[in-house]
């Protein structure tokens, strides 16, 4: 069956780096997109960034923008997402999540996604 495992959160620094993975099986990754989201608590889940399956293009929310890469090595089946100058307002729970709809384009709405990762804890502090 489906399953996305997501890796690699951890406490941090304002300015410090983390890379998180995103572990696919039980279906063929190059196919869909793949998006990573996070949640705060007390907000609602947002979409950070997105990689299609056409042509790899990359979606980035605003505020991460320059900061964070999202990439994908469809031979291990895995999608990461590299954040660098993390800052206190990028804590959350990061999500991975795939669309298995035909698009041409990744979305950046949770509502697209159908199946989630459990989750993983990032923790920016000082």
């Amino acid at each position: 069956q489906v399953q996305l495992v997501e890796s690699g959160g951890g406490l941090v620094q304002p300015g410090g780096s983390l890379r998180l993975s995103c572990a696919a099986s039980g279906f063929t990754l190059d196919y869909y997109g793949i998006g990573w989201f996070r949640q705060a608590p007390g907000k609602e889940r947002e979409g950070v960034s997105c990689i299609s399956s056409s042509d790899g293009s990359r979606y980035y929310m605003d505020s991460v923008k320059g900061r964070f890469t999202i990439s994908r090595d469809n031979a291990k089946k895995t999608v990461y997402l590299q954040m660098n100058s993390l800052r206190l307002e990028d804590t959350a729970v990061y999500y991975c999540a795939v669309d298995r709809h035909i698009r041409s384009l990744c979305v950046l709405s949770p509502a697209a996604y159908d199946y989630w990762g459990q989750g993983t804890q990032v923790t920016v502090s000082s």
